[in-house]
């Protein structure tokens, strides 16, 4: 077999391929055995009718076109691994000599991923939660502990914020029930925002016995429900005073309001603490995304789409809901709900590209034992084997594609111990106290979050090799 390239416009390249008649000839011997498994002859067992007497019932036609069927995708396969041509759809193939006899010649029109950059990424700002707290952190949270201990009693006027309504709600969407929106005595605190928009609103200044209708858009759906709602019973809560006996009687760990407040400023910072770092890996990608000016290719985008929208199916799946009637019941058509997605999976794209483009700029490269890590880590991952692993990926061809993952996760781990992380006022925040560790320790500390980010979904590629290999 023979192969070149020619670099077309855009993104794109074009592989030639020749493939002599003498090596093409294998193939077609193949091809005859696929089809002596589909004939019955007499005086022969299943699968094992000779080629010639094959040859001469049917002809050579069938074979060829088995053997193109077959080999040209293989041929195809080899000349796209000689060439490192990163592909991210599926090559339209042409082919222009051999169908009927003689050498084969096709050619492939592939379409590659980019090659973008990202200037300014040695800059890049990170905006994070605040981690600091303030008085009004305190205070939200001695009232909220408060009104664990506080009293409900019937209140004889019209419902204010903060007060407890017991109610029947129902909701219709073109005279059918909207699951969910449904249920009768039910306890509301008004002020939660729950159930809609200007539910609240709709309910302060409300009294016992009052009957309310309504249109309106349930949350995290586009289309309204005509709702009713019977307001049974008001209710006021009277909120204890804080004092050291209270605190001594409801909360037995502390004996005064002073350990009481400290404590709960030390818990309120490590909870921001923690905000913040679960959002990190999110802001640095959503960061980095956006220094990357190119739009994102349709083929990416799509497949990381369709990615998603499996995931999410899944998911529904073993919780037990019916992806379908969730949708019926949000008021959302399958179409608007996959397209919703479509913004994450274009940011997803442009952080592939980038962190490709970090990888280059900076020379990283995956050496042997990187390399090897990752097989260790994967099979502990899907509790296997790390030599099946490496099998699986050398198998299905994709050890590119994972040195391409590695590498992405080496400029993920450059970049969280070198951007710069602030909160919403502008203030620095401390890089140590974020990643958790001291500028003196080992360079591998943030390995574990490049994964997380860096793969960004290509997880899935794992898995899709690890399957292909126990079903061969």
């Amino acid at each position: 077999m023979k192969s070149s390239l020619e670099a077309l416009e855009g993104n794109k390249v074009k592989l030639y391929v020749e493939v002599e008649e003498a090596e093409f000839e294998h193939d077609i011997n193949r091809a005859f055995k696929v089809i002596a498994k589909e004939v019955s002859l007499p005086g022969f067992r299943a699968g094992k009718v000779p080629r010639k007497v094959l040859e001469a019932r049917v002809g050579l036609g069938p074979a060829r076109e088995q053997a193109l069927r077959d080999a040209v995708p293989e041929y195809l396969a080899k000349a796209v691994r000689e060439h490192d041509v990163d592909l991210i759809a599926t090559p339209e193939v042409d082919i222009t000599e051999g169908e009927e006899s003689g050498p084969v010649e096709f050619d492939a029109t592939c379409e590659i991923r980019p090659v973008v950059t990202v200037p300014g990424y040695g800059g890049l700002r990170v905006e994070l939660p605040s981690i600091d707290i303030n008085d009004d952190d305190l205070s939200e949270a001695r009232a909220a502990e408060l009104r664990k201990g506080g009293e409900l009693a019937d209140a004889d006027r019209p419902a204010e914020v903060g007060d407890y309504v017991t109610l029947d709600l129902a909701a219709t969407r073109d005279g059918e029930e909207v699951a969910g929106l449904n249920t009768e005595d039910w306890s509301y605190e008004i002020g939660q925002g729950w159930v809609t928009d200007d539910f609240d609103d709709q309910l302060v200044g409300a009294s016992a016995g009052d009957e309310l209708t309504f249109e309106s858009t349930p949350k995290s759906t586009e289309e309204p429900c005509d709702f009713t709602v019977q307001v049974n019973v008001v209710q006021e809560m009277t909120i204890p005073e804080l004092t050291d006996d209270w605190v001594s009687d409801n909360l037995g760990e502390f004996d005064t309001v002073d350990e009481w407040n400290e404590s709960l400023g030390d818990s309120l910072g490590e909870d921001k603490l923690n905000q913040a770092r679960q959002q990190l890996s999110g802001a640095v990608n959503t960061a980095l995304a956006g220094l990357v000016d190119e739009e994102p290719p349709e083929a990416m985008v799509n497949g990381d789409l369709q990615q998603r929208v499996q995931n999410t199916a899944q998911q529904f799946q073993a919780q037990g809901i019916d992806l379908g009637q969730w949708l019926a019941s949000t008021g959302q058509e399958t179409d608007q709900f996959i397209e919703s997605m479509r913004g994450q999976s274009e940011e997803a794209v442009k952080v592939d590209l980038a962190l490709r483009a970090v990888a280059e700029a900076e020379g990283f490269e995956v050496e042997p034992e990187d390399l090897e890590a990752e097989y260790v880590r994967l099979a502990m991952q899907y509790q296997q084997k790390s030599k099946d692993i490496r099998k699986a990926y050398e198998q299905n061809d994709a050890v590119p594609e994972l040195i391409a993952q590695v590498r992405k996760s080496k400029a993920f781990d450059w970049l969280l111990h070198n951007v710069e992380f602030v909160d919403d006022g502008g203030t620095v925040l401390d890089r140590d106290v974020l990643l958790g560790h001291s500028h003196d320790e080992d360079g591998g500390h943030a390995h574990d979050d490049a994964d997380a980010s860096a793969d960004d979904g290509d997880d899935h590629e794992v898995s899709s090799a690890t399957e292909e290999e126990s079903e061969s």
